[in-house]
């Protein structure tokens, strides 16, 4: 299997994390059921009980990413959330078959 792989790591304001996982939760699963280029969304966070909120993501393909980015889920979660981070790292990869 090949694909397209986001990750993103973001560090949440403590006051607003658990509205923010109620939010990114609910991206993510907007984002596997009604996307049909969106194979994986996993939300991760730290066992160490940090304000932190990992993503990693998986689409067929870039293009299935950048459609991501402009159903009307994603943009509602990108402007509810925006005051709640303090920083916000993304990483785009490529997915390797096996060997």
């Amino acid at each position: 299997m090949t694909g397209y792989v986001i990750t993103v790591d973001f560090a949440i304001k403590p006051e607003s994390y658990d509205q923010f996982l109620t939010l990114v939760r609910d991206n993510a699963a907007h984002s596997m059921h009604s996307e049909r280029g969106c194979r994986r969304f996993d939300v991760c966070v730290p066992e160490d009980g940090s304000s932190r909120v990992f993503l990693y993501e998986i689409y067929e393909d870039e293009a299935a990413l950048k459609a991501h980015l402009q159903t009307t889920h994603f943009k509602s979660f990108a402007a509810a959330t925006a005051q709640m981070v303090r920083e916000r790292t993304i990483i785009a990869m490529k997915l390797l078959e096996p060997l």
